[in-house]
């Protein structure tokens, strides 16, 4: 090793003083350091990038630079998920950048030149044939290649920096034999980040443990604050067998004695991230090294450097020389030396394999996460979250209710992580500044700060989130959770207003795809640059979710009267405004009445605000008529339906989309939504006088109502938004694939427990008959035991 290489190795990793001319750098890695917690703050809020690529990515990392043994690790792990029949794709950066796009190693010519595709792509290409090995410098892209070569899962080289891409499994290697250097970031030690990185990641492996003596307890209390006990594992390295380079060529080397070359003086080189654990090993095995020559890692060995260090040997009387697996791929061409060469071909083994892959397993099962602002959005979401519930059964589906207390979701059986926001103007804020400063003045900002924690706290736990709403729930989502979501924008149309600028450029740049409630919005979208399509109207897919058993107008008298009060607090006073203007119309014509009640209303308020009371039936007396209160879904009472008198904003458009002719009043939110309902609906002044003599109005006018009807179906369109986000989902963000990854793992699982209850406990030490898994020391006894209980 030269000694300026050397001198600053052992400064970097701790193994020289303070006064080492070499502390000078201290002062680069200071100014280092802020832009690092800044790009990682970046990422975190959604201000970078991070997308999930098209199939399960395990990526194995580390927080040094080099020799924590991950490419031995990244071939035991391909190995492994081999065995169990999955197609294992590798994607690395390669090293030195010379590739621009994704390339497949080792199928000939540039793809198999070390200079191009670096050395460890090239030797785990070679080490296993089995898999497709691809470098590229957006491991984003290169995962996208592996899937159109048939990769089952991806094993990510070296990515736990590369935030662009998301991963589904995390684990960082730390070297127990140097665990950070001297504690600096680089270029003043080895470190990349600070340990605090830690934090994100879901298992850390302490490697070389078997050369690392007391210093694993030391490691596992240092990392302690950022990592839990039982994702922490320690593994060791051993050399599987050896190779042997002469005149004759490359070949495998058989020990007479041991697994060791023969007894004779070795000079040993390496060109890794640890020279020294390399020498340190070949002491262990009671090799006689005369010499350690170490280089940079990566170092492409030149002929001066081979007569260097046939020099060196003939200086010390050495016969032999002594190299990694890596630095093989780093020999020049034609090799020939005067002495032979041996080289260990190492593996790795995690102590606690049988621990270790069910801590992996249970990170890997795909979890998935809708996010809504509003009741009807929480009625798309909550619709939109069932259907991948049952498209994705393996799969973990929770739900983020930006307003209210997600009672949608919940009715559904869907869990709910964000707390409980219930404010008064339940979310409608866009038309009124007093109702904005009236949330405000009830914790709106303190209810925002919950929120974001609670997403903090979520943060890397779920795969691509999908936001039903605006683009402001949009920002939320990103900012607090930092993974680029999809969106079904249900707010904004183009028939209205369309979006700002600002909208159209967080879409652009922030969302993976934009579902549209129109095609008109969709086609203005994508002229500016937005991925947007429409396939459907979302709010017309709660009509198509709603159970059509029974009809609630059977045995009412024509015509039928729907009344919808809204879902927002002031939904009980409007409540009792509809029954006053049901009265007057009572007196005219001779009506069914049915009123239906959002889930977000409280029957016992509702019927106080009122007046009125429920008799056993469900019935409400108003005048001279009898009123049907349904809790139920929208959608069965709107299609029979002659007119609805409605202050809702989702529904009443739902509504129209079946043909039912509305009603409404006359204020800035409704006045909004006549852009969208056009003709299918007619506003009134808002007293119930007025919305009396309207719908009696419509109500005799056969050709009003038809053409009402039509409009509203026209306008609205059909369902099918939902169904397509679903499909997008399971195949262009690959949770089709990572449903079938963590199904693999569960039935290997299964069929560990399975065999391991059938063992006898002669059977338990018979290493033929082993399942996939270890299985716990004494399980088969302790079973055996149990049924003899039983009996």
């Amino acid at each position: 090793m030269p000694d300026i290489l050397g001198s600053y190795l052992r400064y970097a990793r701790g193994e020289s003083g303070r006064g080492s001319v070499w502390a000078a750098l201290g002062i680069s890695g200071a100014l280092l350091k802020p832009l690092i917690v800044a790009r990682n703050a970046f990422y975190d809020r959604g201000l970078f990038c991070t997308l999930d690529p098209p199939l399960p990515v395990l990526s194995i990392g580390n927080l040094c630079n080099g020799g924590t043994n991950k490419t031995p690790m990244v071939d035991m792990m391909a190995r492994r998920l081999m065995e169990w029949g999955l197609s294992v794709g590798i994607v690395s950066r390669g090293y030195s950048g010379v590739v621009k796009s994704p390339m497949w190693v080792g199928q000939g010519g540039v793809s198999s030149d070390r200079s191009i595709t670096g050395d460890e792509p090239l030797m785990l290409a070679e080490r296993l044939p089995g898999t497709k090995v691809v470098v590229s410098p957006d491991r984003h892209d290169g995962v996208c290649y592996l899937r159109e070569l048939g990769a089952d899962v991806v094993l990510a080289d070296d990515a736990f920096q590369h935030r662009r891409m998301g991963r589904d499994l995390d684990i960082v290697l730390i070297d127990a034999t140097c665990p950070f250097g001297n504690g600096k970031l680089f270029p003043a030690g080895i470190l990349r980040e600070h340990v605090s990185s830690l934090r994100r990641a879901d298992i850390v492996i302490l490697t070389k443990a078997e050369q690392a003596g007391g210093n694993i307890d030391a490691i596992r209390e240092k990392i302690s604050p950022w990592t839990s006990p039982e994702t922490i594992f320690t593994a060791r390295v051993c050399v599987e067998s050896w190779m042997r380079f002469s005149d004759e060529g490359l070949s495998e080397f058989v020990p007479e004695r041991g697994n060791t070359p023969p007894q004779c003086k070795f000079i040993a080189f390496s060109a890794i991230g640890n020279p020294q654990s390399f020498y340190d090993s070949l002491i262990s095995m009671g090799l006689d090294v005369v010499k350690n020559c170490a280089y940079r890692d990566h170092h492409r060995f030149t002929w001066r450097d081979i007569d260097m260090l046939e020099r060196h040997a003939s200086m010390l009387g050495a016969s032999a020389f002594i190299c990694t697996e890596k630095d093989l791929q780093n020999m020049p061409d034609n090799l020939s030396l005067l002495y032979p060469l041996y080289i260990p071909k190492i593996s790795v083994s995690i102590d606690d394999d049988d621990n270790f892959w069910r801590a992996a397993s249970k990170k890997l099962r795909p979890r998935f996460i809708v996010a809504s602002n509003g009741h009807g959005e929480d009625s798309m979401g909550s619709i939109l979250a069932l259907r991948l519930k049952e498209r994705f059964p393996s799969a973990s589906v929770s739900a983020f209710s930006l307003v209210g207390s997600g009672t949608e979701y919940r009715d559904r059986g869907i869990e709910v992580i964000s707390p409980d926001s219930d404010m008064p103007s339940a979310g409608i804020v866009k038309y009124s500044a007093r109702a904005l400063i009236g949330d405000f003045k009830h914790g709106l900002r303190k209810m925002i700060k919950k929120q974001i924690e609670v997403w903090r706290r979520e943060s890397g736990r779920f795969r691509t989130p999908i936001c039903v709403g605006d683009v402001y729930l949009m920002a939320h989502t990103l900012w607090g959770q930092g993974m680029t979501p999809l969106l079904v924008a249900t707010a904004k149309s183009v028939r209205l207003s369309g979006h700002w600028m600002a909208e159209r450029a967080l879409m652009r740049s922030r969302a993976r795809r934009v579902w549209t409630r129109d095609k008109e919005t969709a086609d203005d979208l994508r002229a500016r640059g937005v991925d947007a399509v429409f396939k459907g109207n979302p709010i017309m897919d709660l009509a198509r979710s709603a159970d059509m058993t029974g009809d609630p107008w059977d045995d009412m008298p024509r015509p039928h009267v729907m009344l919808l009060p809204g879902s927002r607090p002031r939904a009980y006073k409007d409540a009792k405004m509809l029954l006053d203007a049901v009265k007057l119309i009572s007196e005219n014509v001779d009506c069914g009445f049915i009123m239906v009640l959002a889930p977000t209303l409280d029957m016992d308020i509702m019927l106080k605000e009122t007046g009125c009371r429920m008799n056993l039936s469900g019935m409400i007396a108003a005048g001279f008529a009898s009123v049907k209160i349904n809790t139920g879904p929208i959608s069965p009472a709107a299609r029979g339906a002659d007119i609805l008198i409605g202050l809702g904003g989702t529904a009443n458009q739902v509504a129209a989309g079946l043909g039912a002719p509305v009603l409404s009043i006359i204020e800035k939110g409704k006045l909004v939504q006549k852009k969208l309902l056009g003709d299918s609906e007619i506003l009134a002044p808002p007293n119930a006088k007025s919305l009396a003599d309207a719908a009696l109005d419509i109500l005799a006018d056969p050709m009003k109502r038809s053409a009402m009807s039509r409009a509203g179906i026209e306008l609205m369109g059909g369902p099918g938004a939902l169904d397509s986000v679903a499909e997008y989902a399971a195949d262009e963000l690959g949770w089709d694939a990572r449903c079938m990854l963590f199904d693999t793992l569960s039935r290997v699982w299964l069929a560990h427990n399975e065999s391991a209850v059938l063992k006898t406990p002669d059977d338990h030490d018979r290493e033929e008959v082993r399942p996939i898994w270890k299985m716990p020391k004494n399980l088969a006894s302790r079973v055996m035991k149990a049924v003899k209980i039983i009996k």
